[in-house]
């Protein structure tokens, strides 16, 4: 038999969570078909079979495996599971069944079991909730989901898990109360599935800080934090900054929006405010501009686009500028492949579109990877200058901060000019203080004299 393992779906991916499997344990596939959903660090995809044959789940759903490990086997269609999927049949290990004690408990000795979903229909679930049912015995087909689109979360299966059998008798007043449901944990409040699949666990103590939550970070907040945790503890980081004079980029965005075409009227009969998109939506912002700056000057520096791995310093043929966006929980980086070749208004676009991808959670690993150079921007929230932390391998990374009129001297007088605040963090192994200094002063030259930018 064919085995299939964990796949590498990303560059920095070291580990996967399966979600949910898309075909049945002794079902047929075929090659290219879609076989199960994968959690990696950066994004949960589908992920297709490379293999034809009759499938052998070997890895269940919630399980998280190492790059490598087994997670099916794909054989030829005279298998036994195979003739059991000819008669209709899920295999044993692919549906979760009640703990013998438990299922004594919940089971009325003279009642009919609680109603369970049909075997044909996919039971959703967020991982957390499938693990936890599989250890407590609980079948996900008799749980109704309080979640988003009724899924099953945390907080019910743990009902499930402590809900009264059917008979529906109390327990007598002497009888001693379980552990579970002692007076601290009955005390703390449900815990539910968070949004992004971040989970509260509430541990029921209470304490000098009063009541304590300790929250399970998902798969992304897992990897930033570690990743994060390594760049302040390896990287011998400085950082500069300059102050850049944005009049004339503030001039040549209001020229583009005055030329960009109007969005076209609704037709008649439409509901109010359902006019036609139109180009208008891709004219750059100032952002883009910084962007687009960026991957010019990284092309006249090349040091400042490569990337630090095994004491070597490796430099990149491409210039692929990720750029921060702040998601439900998370700061994730798609990236603007060849930023340098593309123009204004394809770096507009684009980035738009990643960051409504990034948001709407369909973001994918390969447009999360490959970045050479990050650009993080707190502008829009008032922030007037901040030092964003490398996203390793990268060498460098640049923090953009509010665009607003400040006092600058010209001449003799003082005038209100739009300005910012530009701040690179350099990783000093690969860039130093000169090459540095000379690489942001480049950036803000293209973006005082932005002309430059719309070749």
């Amino acid at each position: 038999m064919a085995e299939i393992v964990m796949p590498r779906l990303s560059d920095t991916m070291e580990e996967g969570t399966i979600l949910r499997w898309l075909r049945r344990d002794g079902e047929l596939v075929t090659r290219g078909s879609e076989l199960v959903e994968i959690e990696t660090d950066k994004a949960a995809m589908t992920y297709e079979s490379d293999q034809e044959g009759v499938l052998e789940i070997v890895a269940p759903e919630g399980a998280t495996l190492a790059i490598g490990e087994l997670i099916a086997r794909v054989g030829p269609g005279d298998t036994p599971a195979a003739e059991s999927s000819s008669n209709g049949q899920r295999s044993a290990e692919a549906v979760p069944q009640p703990a013998p004690a438990q299922a004594a408990a919940s089971t009325p000795p003279a009642s009919a079991p609680p109603p369970r979903a049909p075997a044909s229909t996919r039971i959703r679930a967020s991982p957390l909730a499938r693990r936890l049912a599989r250890e407590s015995g609980v079948d996900l087909g008799t749980v109704s989901g309080s979640g988003p689109g009724g899924r099953i979360v945390k907080a019910d299966v743990q009902g499930a898990r402590g809900a009264p059998s059917p008979a529906g008798t109390a327990a007598p007043a002497s009888t001693a109360a379980p552990a579970s449901t002692s007076p601290s944990s009955s005390a703390a409040p449900q815990a539910s599935d968070a949004p992004g699949g971040q989970t509260a666990v509430l541990e029921g103590v209470a304490t000098a800080k009063g009541q304590t939550t300790v929250v399970e970070l998902t798969r992304t907040q897992a990897t930033i934090a570690r990743r994060m945790a390594a760049s302040k503890a390896t990287i011998p980081d400085f950082s500069l900054q300059i102050d850049v004079d944005m009049e004339a980029c503030v001039e040549l965005r209001s020229e583009l929006k005055r030329l960009s075409p109007k969005p076209a009227p609704a037709p008649e009969g439409a509901r109010e405010g359902s006019e036609a998109p139109g180009p208008e939506a891709a004219v750059p912002t100032y952002n883009d501009m910084i962007v687009k700056a960026a991957a010019l000057a990284l092309r006249e520096h090349p040091r400042a686009n490569g990337s630090y791995r095994d004491g070597q310093v490796q430099l990149h043929s491409r210039v692929n500028v990720g750029v921060a966006v702040a998601a439900q929980d998370a700061l994730v980086v798609p990236t603007v492949f060849d930023a340098d070749e593309k123009s204004l208004g394809e770096i507009a676009r684009e980035a738009r579109a990643l960051a409504e991808r990034v948001r709407e959670g369909t973001i994918t690993p390969p447009e999360l990877g490959g970045g050479t150079f990050t650009v993080s921007n707190l502008g829009m929230y008032g922030i007037r200058s901040f030092t964003a932390i490398i996203n390793p391998p990268q060498v460098a990374i640049l923090s953009v901060g509010e665009l607003a009129p400040r006092a600058m001297a010209d001449g003799e007088q003082l005038r209100a000019r739009n300005t910012l605040t530009l701040t690179l963090a350099c990783d000093h192994r690969v860039l130093y203080g000169a090459d540095a200094a000379v690489f942001l002063a480049r950036i803000r030259e293209l973006l005082q004299a932005p002309t430059a930018l719309t070749l």
